[in-house]
């Protein structure tokens, strides 16, 4: 049994000619961390207030463990929400917050079950602190508290981890993740992180003007993008055509491999660190280093190749410098991208880089 489904999904909000959200489709299995991956104004957030009953879709329906949940208010969905700031009262105790949302727990174990559940997010000493008291990262465990108060079928979050700063983020964010995994917890994540969304997440989809392009675990839609926003939106790529003629393609970097075989003119993306660099000889495939950025653990170059500019990344124990001729190989297959609507570039009579 899913444990949501939503299908069909479209929100078109008065005065806008798109909609915010475009007849969005995906389903939820249990014990799943489902992320909604895009940028700012994609329709992520606009799909999980649909899913928790803020918003009215105008077309198509959320089923939660198949049960139709689109015509029931908020408060009978069974789901709980964490806000981007948290939305704590700030007039209640951190233990009066959590116990607000224990609507269906009898009071007199309200107190017991939400001290159980501060300390099931680590919080053990802070339970009749104010809010303004905590730091970031307390204030976040405690809406996740307060949210699991409801006993929810499924967690939404909303950019939970966006207000808190670079290191306090990925603690927090490892510690939560391995919550949710020890609970068996159900959860979606909005984020806009790239990063985020491929290290917490069990599946993701990517959105884009209001539409999923891609559905997948991140090492699926990070090692084979299906088109070239997702391509270039999870990490950079290297976009170029190509004549494909079965499993390979003739290209401006020579013949190379591709995946899925195709037939005609194609778009195909390259990973930066599917592109190899040795030393230059001479050779028809050369380029040359145009920049060299230093990342501690890696490196990462611009090398201009004919008429093009390619990024590469290599292992800290490569060097080249700018101006160095170099020789250009790959050492994964070129991945073949479509348009959104699955047609590659020969389907649409031609490719546009």
């Amino acid at each position: 049994m899913h444990v949501l489904e939503v299908k069909g999904v479209t929100r078109l909000f008065a005065g806008l000619t798109h909609p915010a959200v475009d007849s969005v489709s995906f389903r939820v299995e249990p014990g799943e961390i489902f992320g909604l991956l895009g940028p700012s104004g994609c329709g992520k957030t606009t799909t999980l207030r649909v899913i928790a009953g803020f918003e009215s879709p105008d077309s198509g329906t959320v089923l939660i463990r198949e049960r139709e949940v689109i015509s029931l208010p908020p408060e009978r969905r069974n789901v709980g929400f964490v806000f981007q700031d948290y939305a704590l009262f700030p007039h209640l105790s951190v233990i009066r917050n959590v116990m607000f949302a224990m609507k269906g727990t009898p009071s007199r174990l309200r107190e017991k079950r939400a001290a159980e559940l501060l300390r099931m997010v680590g919080l053990t000493t802070v339970d009749h602190r104010m809010p303004h008291e905590l730091s970031g990262g307390q204030q976040q465990r405690v809406a996740i508290a307060r949210a699991l108060g409801a006993d929810p079928q499924l967690l939404l979050m909303d950019e939970p981890f966006s207000n808190l700063d670079v290191a306090l983020r990925d603690a927090t964010r490892r510690e939560v993740r391995a919550l949710l995994k020890e609970q068996g917890l159900n959860a979606i994540l909005v984020t806009h992180d790239q990063e985020e969304a491929l290290s917490f997440c069990d599946r993701l989809a990517v959105m884009n003007a209001g539409r999923i392009e891609q559905v997948g675990t991140p090492e699926e839609v990070y090692h084979y993008p299906r088109t070239a926003f997702v391509a270039q939106f999870l990490g950079r790529a290297n976009l170029f055509e190509g004549e494909a003629d079965g499993g390979v393609a003739h290209t401006t970097l020579g013949r190379l491999p591709i995946r899925p075989e195709a037939h005609g003119q194609v778009l195909l993306s390259l990973r930066p660190e599917h592109l190899v660099l040795a030393e230059g000889s001479g050779g028809e495939h050369e380029g040359e280093v145009v920049a060299r950025e230093f990342r501690g653990h890696d490196l990462t170059y611009r090398v201009r190749y004919h008429d093009r500019s390619l990024i590469a990344h290599t292992e800290y124990t490569h060097s080249f410098y700018p101006g160095q001729r170099v020789r250009l190989t790959t050492r994964e297959p070129a991945v073949v991208l479509r348009d959104p609507n699955g047609r590659t570039a020969s389907d649409r009579g031609g490719a546009h880089g």
